[in-house]
C-alpha cells in the first residue's frame, strides 16, 4: 500500500446528505444518523461505517506496512471519497467512486491508494430511507361536500364527504450517497373524519366517493355523514369538521427495502348546520 502524509488535519469525515462528501470509520461496524426533525429545516449526517481493523488494508491492495504496530492500534481510519473528478474504471458507473483508506496515527495521517467501489462503504440504508422519509412534502387534504357548507347544511339531509384528488395522490422523496440512493414512497390510504357533532368518528378507506349530479340528493354516501342536530350551540355557530389522511410510507434501496412508520396530514373547515323549518297551511 502506498503512503503518503496528508496535509491538514480534517481526517474525520460524514457522509452528507447532499453526497458532497463520504467516509465510513473502519472501527464501527454500523452507520449512524442523527437528524433534526424540524420539517422546516431537516439536518442530517449520516456515518456510513464498515466492519474492519483500523490497521488493515480495507478494499485497497498491498499489504497493510510494517511499521510501528503501537502507533496503528490508536489510528483513526476512514474510506474517503476522493478525485471526484476522474473518470470511473472500464465498465463502471454512473454510480459509485474513487475511495480510498485514510488514516491518522500519532498525528500522523497517511491515505492508501484509492480503488473504486461500486457503492459507498458500508451505507445504513434504513437510516438513508428515515432520511428520505423527512424530506417528504405531503399535500393537506382538501375537503369536499355535498351539499356544500356555505351557506349551510340541512339537519337530516345527507352529507357526502370525500377528499379532493388532486390532494389524494402519492409522494416520494429520495437520499442518496456516492453510489447509493434511497428512495421512498407515501400513498394515502384512508380518512377519519371528525364530524364535531359529538358522534363517534368515521374511518373510510380511500378518498370518499365523490357526489355526482345524478344521485338522488336524499341518498346517503358510502362515506358520508346525516346530523340530526343544528349548530346553533357550538362555538361560532358551527361545527369543526376535520379529515385527518394516514399515508403508508414504503422504502426501496439496492437490494433492499421495508415499511416506515405511517404519516399524517390534516385539515379542518366550519360545518353550519341548520334547523330546517315546517311550514303547515291551514285551509279553511
Amino acid at each position: 500500500m502506498l503512503r503518503r502524509p496528508l496535509l491538514g488535519g480534517l481526517l474525520a469525515c460524514v457522509v452528507a446528505v447532499t453526497g458532497m462528501a463520504s467516509s465510513a470509520r473502519a472501527d464501527d461496524a454500523i452507520g449512524h444518523v442523527d437528524c433534526a426533525q424540524s420539517p422546516a429545516a431537516p439536518e442530517c449526517e449520516v456515518t456510513a461505517a464498515i466492519p474492519g481493523d483500523p490497521g488493515g488494508t480495507g478494499s485497497g491492495n498491498g499489504d497493510a506496512g510494517s511499521g510501528d504496530s503501537g502507533g496503528d492500534e490508536e489510528s483513526d481510519c476512514s474510506w474517503l471519497l476522493v478525485n471526484s473528478d476522474r473518470p470511473p474504471p472500464a465498465g463502471k458507473g454512473p454510480e459509485g467512486g474513487w475511495y480510498a483508506r485514510t488514516c491518522l496515527s500519532d498525528g500522523v495521517g497517511t491515505q492508501a491508494t484509492p480503488v473504486w467501489l461500486d457503492q459507498a462503504p458500508g451505507v445504513d440504508l434504513s437510516g438513508l430511507a428515515q432520511i428520505a422519509r423527512s424530506r417528504l412534502s405531503l399535500t393537506a387534504p382538501r375537503i369536499r361536500t355535498n351539499p356544500d357548507t356555505e351557506p349551510f347544511v340541512l339537519v337530516r339531509v345527507p352529507v357526502w364527504l370525500w377528499v379532493d384528488p388532486v390532494t389524494w395522490q402519492a409522494h416520494s422523496a429520495t437520499a442518496s450517497v456516492p453510489g447509493v440512493t434511497v428512495t421512498v414512497q407515501a400513498t394515502p390510504t384512508r380518512v377519519r373524519w371528525s364530524l364535531g357533532d359529538g358522534t363517534k368518528d368515521l374511518t373510510c378507506r380511500g378518498p370518499g366517493q365523490p357526489w355526482t349530479p345524478d344521485t338522488d340528493p336524499l341518498a346517503a354516501s358510502p362515506c358520508g355523514h346525516t346530523y340530526t342536530r343544528s349548530s346553533a350551540t357550538a362555538p361560532n355557530n358551527a361545527f369543526r369538521l376535520r379529515a385527518t389522511v394516514t399515508w403508508s410510507v414504503t422504502w426501496s434501496g439496492p437490494g433492499a427495502g421495508g415499511v416506515l412508520d405511517p404519516l399524517t396530514t390534516t385539515a379542518t373547515i366550519r360545518m353550519r348546520v341548520g334547523q330546517s323549518q315546517t311550514v303547515v297551511e291551514r285551509t279553511r
